[in-house]
């Protein structure tokens, strides 16, 4: 007898017996007020463990002679698709010859609507430039020697009314697809290079004739994951009676992204410096849309991961004994305030 005694003095939770415990209607309302309470903030931290969250840490880039893919997908309402090419040059010194890459350009009428498709397996530049960016004069001075070893023949000149009616029908030109560079600092553009110089003269009658407007729907170097912010997508650059060059610098940040399942996926992110040079008529050069690449040293890990279930139980009791205490207590405060307010006056007589 003595060890139950001993036992049951450490009850914390001591029971009444049934016809001592009263059960009122106001205590009916708190409880169903914390049923609610209790119910919803179950619910709560049910989502909240179930919800992953990113840890980020940071290395260094080891990766080595690995490709770096550009997705682009660019429209330019006002230049044709016979006129515009994307040149691709990296910092390495090589000539890149027969990169892979799968673009295609779409030519668009003045409303923006498709009106016809071209593929491009051989858009990207087979030379290399130095660290000024002097691709201008390189391009120009390739063409003339072409220029010159075949002559102006019926087909440029057939060329050059072609284009010529296209810029007078408002004809625009959207290009997309990927780029497999080196993984080195380098840069890629789209422009009018590809045109010998006096075909290019004839057909815009000088470079501040030449509207590289261009509408940015999306670039990125590599797949998306959740959560990436591409600071270019939607980027919209309208010239208006004016001409100049574009020049978007920007810094890629090799990127690893682990979901919860293991399963990695590399990628990279970036951030962006934009810079416009206006064209004056005195300029040798002619407008482009310049993309210059540079890679960070510095690989950023981003981790999926999800709370534990030890943490989940901690939270969930201390939310439910909680809301169960408060309501005790507010049961207890609105009994005695009914009692008060209902309990009849007694006058004492002496």
């Amino acid at each position: 007898m003595g060890v139950k005694q001993a036992l049951k003095s450490l009850d914390a939770f001591p029971r009444a017996e049934d016809h001592l415990m009263q059960k009122t209607k106001s205590g009916a309302v708190v409880s169903i007020i914390g049923l609610i309470i209790m119910a919803t903030l179950f619910l709560h931290e049910l989502r909240y463990y179930l919800t992953t969250y990113t840890v980020h840490q940071m290395s260094v880039d080891l990766k080595r002679g690995e490709t770096l893919p550009i997705h682009i997908n660019m429209t330019f309402p006002s230049l044709p698709c016979e006129v515009l090419s994307v040149d691709a040059i990296d910092m390495s010194g090589k000539h890149e010859v027969d990169l892979d890459t799968n673009i295609w350009k779409l030519r668009l009428n003045s409303y923006g609507h498709i009106i016809g498709t071209e593929y491009l397996s051989d858009l990207v530049e087979k030379g290399h430039t130095d660290h000024k960016h002097d691709e201008d004069k390189e391009h120009h001075e390739d063409s003339d020697q072409k220029i010159h070893a075949h002559g102006f023949d019926q087909d440029a000149e057939n060329m050059v009314k072609k284009v010529k009616k296209a810029l007078a029908d408002g004809e625009g030109c959207r290009v997309y697809g990927v780029l497999d560079v080196q993984r080195v600092a380098g840069n890629f553009h789209m422009s009018v290079h590809g045109l010998n110089i006096f075909v290019a003269q004839m057909i815009f009658e000088g470079a501040t004739h030449v509207n590289v407007s261009h509408i940015i729907h999306d670039l990125s170097f590599g797949p998306k994951y959740p959560g990436i912010h591409n600071p270019l997508d939607g980027t919209a650059r309208i010239l208006r009676g004016t001409s100049g060059t574009f020049k978007y610098y920007i810094k890629i940040v090799p990127t690893e992204y682990k979901y919860i399942s293991k399963e990695v996926l590399p990628t990279n992110q970036f951030s962006v410096t934009e810079y416009f040079s206006p064209m004056n008529e005195f300029d040798r050069t002619w407008p482009a849309v310049y993309f210059l690449y540079d890679l960070s040293p510095i690989t950023v890990t981003i981790k999926e991961e999800r709370r534990s279930f030890l943490h989940f139980i901690t939270r969930l009791c201390a939310v439910l004994g909680g809301t169960f205490a408060l309501t005790g207590m507010l049961d207890r405060w609105m009994y005695r305030l009914l009692e008060t307010l209902t309990k009849p006056n007694t006058r004492i007589v002496f």
